[in-house]
């Protein structure tokens, strides 16, 4: 751009999504700052709870037994506010993903293995459709690993009575999808919507932020993620990601040179 010439439209747009950016980078720094404040004053009533609770113990009056059932009230709802506040930070922070080419393949079929007892535990048939021919997608392991666990505990809670866990993976388009199906007890389409939003929670006791951590996640990939549910029959999680266009090139070129390998 020449000396003196207005910006572009391209320009202007990039920064704006930079000054975005840096708002939601320090709304969100200001953000874990007050919840790292919160949780040290928290921490020292749990545990002046427990001391309390400690000189109680052995006294057989009444009132020490009332005053023991009101410490260990307040120190279940201290509990619960520290994991409140340990699911918010999770959701907060800016995350900074070390990307790297990874088979989505082995990695679902790894989370599923880790599930696998659980799953048996809990009755629920595990399920593999996973595209042989998948091409490779750029993640950060730790983080997605997180956020697909995090869907497979949504699936098993929705299915209490056992079910069926159906994983399945294709590709079109340069971008990878990864399904995850469960027959659990679906939700409305209110619900459904909602799922994504911060706090909005169906479960008695719970944050509401672990599927919008999830979402964040996904996103910061460069994916999406979608719901679709129905009362009674089930819920499917869609997550797309885009294949970056080298690798899917370079894949595409191993894929030939196999094939002309095999010929000769």
């Amino acid at each position: 751009m020449a000396a003196g010439s207005p910006p572009t439209d391209n320009e202007q747009t990039s920064q704006a999504v930079q000054r975005l950016m840096d708002q939601y980078t320090e709304i969100a720094r200001l953000a874990g700052a007050l919840a790292h404040e919160i949780k040290n004053p928290l921490s020292t009533i749990r545990l002046n709870m427990e001391l309390l609770a400690e000189d109680l113990e052995d006294s057989p009056t009444p009132a020490a037994r009332r005053a023991a059932k009101r410490i260990d009230l307040v120190h279940r709802e201290c509990q619960r506010l520290q994991e409140l506040l340990d699911d918010f930070l999770n959701y907060a922070k800016v995350r900074h993903l070390n990307l790297q080419p990874i088979d989505l393949n082995q990695e679902v079929g790894e989370a599923l293995d880790f599930f696998g007892p659980e799953a048996a535990e809990a009755d629920i048939e595990i399920v593999r459709y996973l595209d042989p021919d998948l091409p490779t997608v750029l993640l950060d392991r730790e983080a997605f690993r997180g956020a697909f666990l995090n869907l497979i505990l949504n699936a098993k809670q929705a299915m209490p009575g056992g079910g069926q866990l159906v994983a399945r993976t294709t590709s079109a388009n340069g971008k990878v999808a990864l399904y995850l199906i469960d027959t659990g007890c679906g939700m409305d389409e209110r619900t459904a919507k909602q799922m994504f939003d911060a706090f909005f929670s169906t479960k008695p006791g719970g944050s509401g932020l672990g599927l919008p951590t999830t979402a964040k996640i996904i996103e910061a990939h460069g994916g999406r993620i979608r719901v679709e549910s129905e009362v009674g029959r089930g819920t499917q999680f869609t997550i797309e990601l885009p294949v970056p266009a080298r690798l899917a090139i370079h894949e595409k070129s191993t894929t030939t040179e196999r094939g002309i390998l095999q010929q000769e």
